[in-house]
């Protein structure tokens, strides 16, 4: 057990069953963001399980099918959950939850997405809401301070606050640009996908939800395979998060960025003399270039008068997109996957 921190065992449960498709070429169908190795020589999913590790008693990856082989290279002793079938975050928290309940007993789950960075108080917010979590029997979600108005990520309102957390008044989608302004000036956190919950707490709340058939199927004792049959594609946070009155927001001060897109390592990683950041194996020349982000496989790219590019070059795979529109790769890929080419 986390010393003095809940009645509970906790247990991280790390996220690592997406593409990452914003991320093409360098993530593709058969190599998910997750297994790169972008911030260094560890993979982001292994750095997520080294967090977690100092958080929690155990740790559990819930993965798809066809990468559950794979997850053992970059998190060797973690216990691993394989979804019968990829259908958004909703199912897949739920059924891990419903797992970890089987396996570990009675126990607090902080959930964790493997693609996130995160500043040095990570472990002490985290305990902190597996705390509220097990006080309360509230789901936990834990709120980001807005550094700057980000059209890229939804936002949590909080309610009058109660000392560690505060009660969710509101969840707002993705704003536009005036719209995001508007939250930051108003005190709203980004909504950093990071929860926490006892499983009673989950499960009961997901059977007022889409996913109710799903945890009947799975207290039942249903196949998992047959119980995800008639299952819809569902967000954790539409499914449940949204839905719920008993949603609580753990304010979470520390640095944090989603590397979901190409435009985040902009954030993230020093760039040179001229503002152009390197990412993974790449040598970059430029010429009256500057602020760019340049990602390869041991590739070496030369950029001659642009600037605020991301010009990424993986195996046989180029992709050159303005960083305002770094967004839009998803659109792109979406198109790739119709014709087979992802």
């Amino acid at each position: 057990m986390v010393a003095g921190q809940t009645d509970r065992p906790v247990v991280a449960l790390v996220l690592a069953g997406g593409t990452g498709s914003r991320l093409y070429p360098a993530s593709r169908a058969d190599r998910p963001k997750q297994f790169l190795s972008l911030l260094g020589d560890d993979s982001l999913l292994s750095r997520t399980v080294s967090r977690a590790r100092g958080v929690a008693d155990d740790v559990f990856v819930s993965t798809r099918p066809a990468f559950a082989d794979e997850i053992s290279e970059h998190a060797p002793d973690a216990e691993v959950v394989v979804e019968p079938a990829a259908k958004d975050t909703g199912p897949a928290l739920v059924y891990a939850t419903h797992r970890i309940r089987e396996t570990v007993g009675d126990c607090v789950v902080v959930a964790l997405p493997s693609d996130h960075t995160v500043g040095d108080s990570f472990a002490a917010v985290m305990r902190r809401g597996a705390r509220v979590a097990d006080e309360t029997g509230s789901l936990v979600t834990f709120g980001v301070e807005p550094t700057r108005p980000d059209t890229g990520y939804g936002y949590i309102e909080p309610g009058e606050s109660r000392g560690d957390y505060a009660p969710v008044s509101a969840f707002h989608e993705k704003p536009d640009a005036e719209t995001a302004h508007e939250y930051v000036e108003a005190g709203h956190y980004w909504n950093a996908g990071i929860f926490a919950w006892t499983p009673d707490a989950l499960l009961a709340a997901a059977r007022d939800s889409p996913l109710s058939d799903l945890v009947t199927d799975l207290t039942d004792g249903t196949d998992p395979e047959r119980a995800f049959d008639g299952v819809a594609e569902v967000s954790i946070d539409y499914g449940v998060m949204e839905r719920t009155e008993d949603a609580v927001v753990v304010p979470a001060p520390f640095e944090w960025d989603d590397l979901g897109s190409w435009d985040a390592f902009d954030r993230v990683v020093d760039g040179n003399a001229n503002g152009t950041v390197s990412v993974g194996d790449v040598t970059v020349r430029e010429l009256d270039a500057a602020d760019n982000v340049v990602a390869g496989d041991d590739k070496h790219v030369s950029l001659v008068g642009v600037s605020d590019l991301a010009v990424v070059t993986w195996d046989d795979r180029v992709l050159v997109v303005p960083k305002e529109r770094a967004q839009d790769v998803r659109t792109l890929v979406d198109e790739l996957k119709q014709r087979g080419e992802f």
